[in-house]
């Protein structure tokens, strides 16, 4: 199988998963005037699906290194595969509120505070199950970017009208989102034998664990969306029907917002081999400033903000910057 052996290429294949995750919000932002979120979202998780089980097929099984996919699914432990399941299913819980707190309050909102609470809480917890990495600079780096949530938050909190009841909404959302997303790789990492050209007994490769954390997406998914089709966050319920009719670019556009995520996921944990999964997944989630980036200017979503608000974006941004650079340079 495909692996990386350097840790500059570690590095590069999480700025690739920085674009990636902050980017794939982008699809159902345009999908939003035709079709709600929850429509999007069967077709966003059939994109994970589509690319985790492509990429096992092709990069997962050639190559001299690791272990081949369907041997690797051959040989592993039940256990092994379920933690990568589990992984999914915390994951798609903390999603799906996620992009309900897209569509109520905005990319610039949702992922600042959702993603970088998770940001924060995934690198304690990877960082207590592999210590690797400077700690005085890997959490210098996270108090900075606690500091830029709070500033997002509060800018947010300025701008939103309050006679809707959305900014209390958006904002719990997003917490509750970061509070789950911090959890989920964890238990992927777990899965996976932790130097990945050598192969453990039982263990999986990571190839195998983001195929079964894939389906942890999916089987998750058909109890959870259901339950958020009929009793949504905002507007009224919608049914398969509604799916069906959809449009072949309403739903192509779902398919390519989750390969673009799975394609950051994949590369996220292929570097986490080299550079640790704590760096790893904290430089993966700079995505909130990629996505921060996307919703205040190309999508506009503070136009409308009093005097004041652009100054502590603007900091929010500096203060997640130099957090994700104290990430890089802890290693």
């Amino acid at each position: 199988m495909f692996i990386i052996d350097t840790y500059g290429t570690a590095v590069l294949f999480c700025l690739i998963t920085m674009l990636c995750w902050g980017s794939w919000a982008n699809t159902q932002k345009l999908a939003a005037g035709t079709w709600r979120f929850e429509l999007f979202y069967w077709d966003y998780v059939l994109g994970i699906v589509a690319l985790a089980l492509l990429s096992a097929l092709t990069l997962g099984s050639m190559g001299e290194g690791g272990r081949p996919f369907l041997a690797d699914i051959r040989q592993a432990d039940p256990a092994n595969m379920g933690s990568a399941l589990w992984g999914g299913v915390l994951f798609n819980a903390a999603n799906i509120l996620l992009g309900a707190a897209i569509a109520i309050a905005g990319m610039s909102v949702a992922f600042p505070v959702g993603i970088g609470l998770a940001l924060v809480i995934g690198v304690v917890v990877n960082y207590l199950n592999a210590p690797v990495g400077n700690a005085a600079l890997l959490f210098g780096g996270m108090a900075l970017i606690v500091i830029a949530i709070l500033l997002n938050a509060f800018a947010y909190r300025r701008t939103a009208t309050q006679t809707t009841g959305r900014s209390t909404k958006g904002l719990a959302l997003s917490v509750v989102a970061g509070c789950l997303m911090g959890l989920f790789y964890g238990n992927v990492a777990q899965a996976m034998f932790p130097d990945f050209a050598v192969p453990q007994p039982g263990k999986l490769s990571p190839y195998t664990a983001v195929f079964f954390f894939a389906l942890g997406i999916l089987l998750s998914n058909l109890l959870f969306n259901t339950l958020l089709m009929r009793r949504p966050f905002v507007g009224t319920p919608v049914s398969y029907g509604d799916y069906v009719r959809g449009t072949g670019r309403d739903h192509l556009t779902g398919v390519l917002g989750g390969m673009i995520w799975c394609l950051g996921m994949l590369f996220s944990i292929l570097a986490s081999d080299k550079a640790g999964p704590a760096i790893s997944y904290g430089l993966g989630q700079g995505a909130t400033v990629v996505a921060a980036l996307w919703g205040i200017y190309v999508w506009r979503e503070f136009r409308a903000a009093p005097k004041g608000v652009g100054a502590l974006l603007n900091a929010m941004l500096v203060c997640y910057i130099i957090g994700l650079g104290l990430l890089i340079v802890a290693r």
